[in-house]
């Protein structure tokens, strides 16, 4: 019967994190495969310890464990069975056991580097763009020029002056890193004679200084898809900055920023359109014809007697949803607006207009319940 996981770090159910860590530590050191040469016992009580550690540190790990035991991380009938959310293959790597412990002992030099090319890959940069409603309604092709850095044309981005070529480093034999010993811990840093390159250069490019890159503006173009919100970042790989010495470029991200529109107010994929009307349309009512993002108008029923706040709903007429068929709505809120700059003969219609007939009733039932409640 395999050994219950609390048992293996020698806690109880109820220990903290930092029980757990302390736990973890002292017997990582004890049975830890470089203090134990040809011990396979102790190896593979190293691993069991740390698979151990690995469940228990995670919260939703250890609630699964607490209600399916080692069936929940090993396919069994639990959660990490096929289709499990812990499920998937078990594999083991000695970088990334100790990747907490290292590097609260030795700082990033306990990570495992990778070492060669990848440590000179170039930045990632970022691109603010700004686009109206309508661009991002229809989707557009946007140019944009960015200040960057590029691979030298003299060097091909090697770094070296044409007729030489790199050399493989001495120091670290183009590994890019060196390993030293730490009591029983092998620890590894970028190589400081090449900076993680793996090569030194004799001659240096002259155009480049031996970097293998230049500095220099670069014209992209980029598609940007209907129905984007505010704040949609787009990737476009390997256009950031050219990699040091033929390492690989990093990454443009342009950030969109949609500029705020005149007429319209987006929530969503819906529109938002505040149309104002007369005092007499919204008493009489009619049609009207109110814009939309395609270019054309739309016309709108009024029926007699409509109050300012009133909404009407176009289908379909709103913003379009990103990588789907389906669209928005359109709102058009009618906003009524009051006579202002009336003549003698206008608000003397207006007051036989009152003096006619009762045409407020909303009005009127509400002055009615305020005498009500204070006895008038």
């Amino acid at each position: 019967m395999s050994q219950d996981y609390y048992e293996l770090l020698g806690v109880n159910r109820t220990a903290s994190a930092d029980d757990l860590k302390k736990a973890f530590r002292k017997l990582a050191m004890q049975h830890h495969p470089d203090r134990n040469r040809d011990d396979k016992e102790a190896e593979k009580r190293f691993k069991n310890i740390n698979h151990a550690y690995d469940i228990l540190k995670d919260p939703e790990k250890r609630a699964a464990y607490a209600r399916y035991g080692r069936a929940a991380f090993e396919g069994g009938m639990g959660p990490g069975g096929p289709g499990g959310p812990f499920g998937g293959a078990q594999g083991f790597d000695f970088g990334s056991v100790f990747g907490d412990i290292f590097e609260e002992m030795f700082g990033a030099g306990g990570q495992r580097g990778r070492g060669g090319r990848a440590d000179m890959r170039g930045q990632d940069l970022r691109f603010n763009l700004e686009i109206t409603l309508e661009q991002a309604y229809a989707g557009t092709e946007a140019t944009v020029r960015v200040p960057t850095s590029v691979a030298c044309e003299t060097c091909k981005g090697s770094g070296a002056e044409p007729g030489s070529k790199p050399q493989q480093c001495p120091t670290c034999h183009g590994r890019g890193r060196i390993r030293a010993q730490q009591g029983f811990f092998t620890v590894e840093r970028t190589c400081h004679a090449c900076h993680g390159a793996g090569q030194v250069i004799d001659k240096p490019c002259r155009a480049c200084a031996g970097q293998g890159r230049t500095r220099r503006d670069k014209t992209l173009k980029v598609n940007i898809p209907s129905g984007v919100e505010d704040g949609t970042r787009i990737r476009l790989s390997g256009e950031g900055e050219a990699g040091a010495r033929g390492g690989p470029a990093g990454d443009l991200y342009v950030f969109l920023s949609v500029r705020r529109h005149q007429l319209f107010e987006r929530e969503g994929a819906d529109v938002h359109c505040r149309v104002p009307i007369s005092m007499v349309q919204a008493t009489l009512g009619g049609n009207i014809e109110v814009p939309t993002l395609d270019g054309k108008m739309a016309r709108i029923n009024i029926p007699a007697g409509a109050q300012g706040g009133h909404q009407f709903r176009l289908r379909g007429k709103g913003m379009p949803i990103v990588r789907s068929a389906q669209r928005g709505d359109m709102y058009i809120e009618i906003n009524v607006e009051t006579p202002t700059n009336l003549t003698s003969k206008q608000k003397e219609l207006l007051k036989e207009f009152e003096r006619a007939g009762k045409t407020s009733p909303e009005s009127e039932g509400f002055f009615s319940k305020v005498k009500e409640m204070f006895g008038g």
